[in-house]
């Protein structure tokens, strides 16, 4: 065994051409007696070793012969065990989708020195290059990046909902990718870009939006590439740091303001009521269609005020044949209580599960659960309708808010013959002030719409405004021009009792339901005014 301390460098090489390269990593490729290269990496960058270094290219690109990971690691671990300075050089950066981890476990694991050097990830280089900003105040609060080599694993739901996403080896399936986001709710008219080879001078750019992208990029060859989709694609045009001028930037202005007023709730004050502590991802989908948006918790949920029936419950579940959740509450309380005595999901391994909506099933999967049966409408009454197994002679257990609710259910289940088992999981009740916005905004008549997505959320909203205004007159007089929106017909039918009317109630039982009700609402307002 060679006497001198060998190391293994992982460099990040950055989008390609050799000015983009760190300081640090020119520094380590001319002192490099090894260099394990992958295939994007641009030859440039390979002038910056030393005649005398071995040079291995290691590439992998998709549909072509590649090196296999075990091999590649293995020299790592060979080149270094023999004390040679190794440079394993990554296009981008390393830890981007670099597939490190085999490579740092197989050095950790024959005691072989190592450093990562940082690189400027594709995924950041190549919009930029594009003239395309990533984030914007308006357009772009947030982005996502991922890798589209196996769209079937990602989660399009989630996705679709991001304002802005960068897709790293999706060239080959961007048909699926236009699909699926389409699929999952995402405007066919949304801006895409395709930046072929970015920053090289091979660099291509094509954009477009997802229901023609595809025309343009017909018979072209598109790896490798960046995949920008998002409202932020269309600065490109106008963000060209060699174009650009002051007139041009006024110009940008111009066409962010029109773009501004072209989405479909903008001017639209939208008060929202929602469970004190819940995600905004309702109020951030309402905001990127152009509302003004103001929160008013009108619900608190807190644990029962005794676990006890949920104890006894959680000790003896061999006994039942199904668990019913019927909201992430249930859910959540549920497992926290699982958990606290001790137990884990293996408890549940006779237990089938049902649950009613989409958002329960997903709050159901971050335990690694998946439901048994999810009602093809996301009412509890659809979950008795067409409940896929006979219940005669079943015991359920029902963990519910503990003021009660769901009769109709627990009554159909037992008309069925199951033994219904209601334990308390958590409770709801009215939170004790108003948001001052929220105050201000109903006071002063600025509210154009009220979204409800359940019925305590209508009945505890009507118990707060009863704070800030002096008389029944004086309220009723305060939601007169307002639109009150029902997420379905349970909500919509407090909405009755307590206001008499109802505008908008969303087709499909969920906030994205909601969200499009809000939507086509105010465009068939617009066409009849």
């Amino acid at each position: 065994m060679n006497e001198v301390k060998g190391k293994v460098y992982l460099v990040g090489a950055g989008p390609g051409d050799v000015a983009y390269l760190t300081v640090k990593a020119y520094t380590l490729l001319a002192k490099a007696q090894v260099l394990i290269y992958d295939a994007l990496v641009d030859q440039q960058l390979l002038q910056c070793v030393s005649r005398d270094c071995l040079r291995l290219d290691v590439g992998k690109r998709g549909g072509k012969p590649s090196t296999p990971q075990a091999e590649i690691n293995q020299l790592l671990v060979q080149h270094c065990l023999e004390g040679k300075q190794v440079v394993r050089l990554k296009s981008g950066d390393p830890f981007i989708f670099g597939r490190c981890t085999a490579e740092i476990q197989a050095l950790q694991g024959n005691d072989c020195e190592f450093e990562v050097v940082p690189g400027i990830s594709s995924a950041l280089a190549a919009p930029l290059m594009a003239g395309i900003p990533l984030t914007d105040p308006v357009l772009s609060r947030c982005f996502a990046v991922l890798t589209a080599h196996e769209p079937d694993v990602l989660d399009w739901d989630a996705l679709s909902r991001l304002e802005t996403l960068v897709i790293l080896m999706g060239g080959r399936n961007l048909p699926e990718i236009i699909h699926q986001l389409v699929r999952h709710g995402r405007s066919p008219s949304t801006a895409i870009a395709i930046i072929r080879w970015a920053g090289t001078p091979q660099q291509q750019i094509w954009t477009a939006e997802l229901d023609n992208i595809l025309e343009q990029t017909s018979g072209v060859s598109l790896s490798p590439v960046v995949i920008v989709i998002g409202e932020v694609v269309r600065l490109c045009n106008y963000l060209q740091p060699e174009k650009i001028s002051l007139d041009q930037v006024s110009h940008a202005q111009t066409m962010l303001n029109k773009f501004s007023a072209s989405l479909p709730l903008t001017g639209k004050t939208i008060l929202v009521t929602r469970s004190s502590g819940q995600s905004s991802q309702f109020s951030d989908r309402l905001t990127a269609s152009g509302a003004t948006v103001i929160e008013m918790p009108t619900l608190e949920i807190v644990p029962p005020s005794s676990w006890d029936a949920l104890d006894q419950a959680i000790a003896h579940l061999a006994d039942f044949h199904w668990l019913i959740l019927t909201s992430t509450n249930g859910v959540d309380y549920f497992f926290e209580r699982l958990i606290a005595q001790g137990k884990d999901i293996r408890a549940l391994a006779g237990v089938k599960i049902a649950v009613v909506g989409e958002k329960t099933a997903q709050s159901l999967s971050q335990y690694r659960l998946y439901a048994d049966y999810i009602p093809p409408n996301f009412v509890a009454d659809s979950l008795v309708a067409n409940f896929p197994a006979a219940l005669q002679g079943k015991k359920v257990l029902f963990p519910r808010v503990e003021s009660g609710g769901r009769e109709v259910l627990v009554k159909e289940l037992t008309t069925q013959g199951a033994e219904v088992v209601e334990v308390a999981a958590y409770q709801s009740r009215c939170p004790s002030n108003i948001p001052e916005s929220a105050k201000f905004a109903l006071q002063n008549r600025t509210v154009d719409i009220i979204t409800f997505a359940s019925s305590k959320t209508v009945k505890f909203f009507c118990q707060l405004i009863e704070n800030i205004f002096d008389c029944n007159s004086d309220i009723t007089d305060a939601l007169a021009k307002i639109c009150i929106a029902s997420i379905g017909p349970q909500t919509s039918k407090t909405c009755h009792s307590l206001f008499g009317r109802v505008n908008i109630e969303a087709e499909e039982y969920t906030l994205d339901g909601l969200t499009h009700a809000l939507i086509t609402w105010v465009e068939n307002s617009e066409v009849n005014e």
